[in-house]
């Protein structure tokens, strides 16, 4: 859901989420979070993404702003993957750090 102004109206919130400012909160059909706006014509995305816990992501290129999906809280901050040290086919360490700067595409598979 892409914004452009980190700041919208509750009219604009629902048009392009779904979500509604009641009494009650932020609400989508059935389903209410606990919400409180000072001025309905200006709400903070970023207060908006604490209550739902979706990630709020800024492009300053672009100026726009992209808030996420609801996550329960396990939103990705970064793209920045955890130092690995896995062996090579040879059998030698080998840090994914040892690649930093480069573009790297990782793949992960489990029989389950």
């Amino acid at each position: 859901m892409i914004f452009e102004s980190p700041v919208v109206r509750a009219e604009e919130l629902e048009r392009v989420t779904g979500w509604r400012l009641k009494a009650e909160g932020l609400c989508r059909e059935d389903r209410c979070v606990q919400f409180t706006a000072r001025d309905a014509r200006r709400i903070p995305l970023a207060d908006v993404a604490t209550a739902l816990s979706a990630p709020l992501v800024h492009d300053e290129r672009h100026a726009l702003w992209a808030l996420g999906a609801e996550s329960g809280g396990h939103a990705l901050t970064t793209a920045t993957a955890p130092d690995l040290e896995l062996p090579d086919v040879q059998g030698r360490p080998f840090r994914l750090s040892s690649l930093r700067g480069q573009k790297v595409v990782l793949v992960a598979w489990a029989s389950w």
